[in-house]
């Protein structure tokens, strides 16, 4: 087994969140309810990145902060309609929100070019 970590993200509705984390490139792998009417966990990933996204109270709370170290830096901020990429000393970057409150740095890795 390859050691890995997955953040959990507060989400009120699991399934609409899927779909906008496809904007970043990722795709549901499972999904979990007890019983129809409860809570949803779902797992994403993108490559070997992985989240997972609850509707339970109490997994996360909204507001979390992720870095996602990509390659496809530009590719991605095009699909969310970024236009402003940051040279920090780290390297290339932006941050969004999801719809429910959790931010997202997404850069790459390596030296800023400005």
């Amino acid at each position: 087994m390859t050691e890995s970590l997955a953040p959990i993200l507060s989400v009120t509705d699991a399934s609409a969140a899927v779909a906008w984390y496809q904007q970043l490139g990722f795709v549901k792998e499972w999904e979990h309810r007890f019983e129809p009417g409860l809570p949803l966990y779902v797992g994403i990933a993108r490559g070997d990145l992985k989240m997972h996204l609850s509707e339970h109270a109490g997994d996360a709370h909204p507001g979390t902060l992720v870095y996602l170290y990509i390659e496809d830096l530009d590719a991605v901020a095009d699909a969310l309609g970024v236009t402003e990429i940051d040279d920090m000393p780290w390297g290339r970057d932006f941050e969004v929100a999801d719809p429910y409150g959790n931010r997202l740095r997404v850069g790459t890795a390596g030296a800023a070019t400005g």
